[in-house]
């Protein structure tokens, strides 16, 4: 069951692109633009990752990994793409940070590490899975009984069909087409039902939105139409 949980597809769709991962003009582009936004919304919510230990589920190349141990936390950084990993290794070099990244799915290091984490985090990944329940629940046996456990992906809807595919991927050419499929998209009140089988509380919810004239990516719970960015704890 943990071997299942792997789509390969989608593994080697960002292997393929691994090498421009810290491009900050490449298709990450919006991955490097949110990142500060969903930094400040896991500060916000946790009083702080420093001196934490913090679990990043599917950190493919450590955008988010490498900016939660700038600001002090004890990180590591897991993914199922060999390349993305090195390329994340490779970056701490330059960086200077140091990420324990290693190359195991969640369901894995939950039969080892249980209950060992302060944060765990699964952003833009649920989508990329067979099964996002499995990851949900893997994250709540990973994290600490006092800790947080944050998600984000996308709504499925016709306007996340409209923004996040046609959009994103066709007119504004953000992101390379193919990079997201309709069908893996996640309903808010799918997340929240897999997570409360799983033993955790919703403590917070916010939308991600995106100006395409100005450029600007902002948080807002006004909706979450199409990307959003959840917080949870232990029930």
């Amino acid at each position: 069951m943990t071997q299942a949980n792997v789509d390969h597809a989608e593994i080697k769709k960002f292997e393929a692109l691994a090498e421009r991962w810290w491009d900050k003009t490449s298709e990450f582009k919006p991955l490097h633009d949110i990142n500060p936004l969903r930094v400040d919304y896991i500060e916000k919510h946790t009083g702080g990752v420093r001196g934490k230990k913090v679990l990043d589920i599917g950190c493919g190349g450590g955008i988010l990994s490498d900016a939660l141990a700038q600001a002090g936390a004890e990180v590591m950084g897991i993914d199922m793409g060999e390349a993305p990993l090195n390329v994340a290794k490779l970056h701490q070099l330059d960086s200077g940070q140091s990420v324990d990244y290693q190359q195991i799915t969640a369901e894995q290091l939950a039969t080892t590490h249980a209950g060992q984490f302060d944060i765990v985090t699964s952003l833009e990944m649920l989508e990329h899975v067979p099964d996002p329940s499995s990851v949900i629940k893997a994250c709540r046996t990973l994290v600490k009984p006092d800790g947080h456990v944050f998600f984000s992906t996308i709504n499925r809807n016709p306007k996340s069909f409209m923004f996040a595919i046609v959009g994103a991927e066709y007119l504004l050419k953000m992101l390379p087409k193919g990079t997201h499929e309709y069908a893996k998209f996640i309903r808010p009140s799918e997340l929240d039902r897999w997570a409360r089988q799983s033993g955790l509380e919703l403590k917070d919810m916010t939308g991600m939105h995106y100006n395409p004239l100005t450029k600007n990516y902002w948080l807002s719970n006004s909706n979450v139409d199409v990307n959003y960015l959840c917080h949870y704890r232990v029930a």
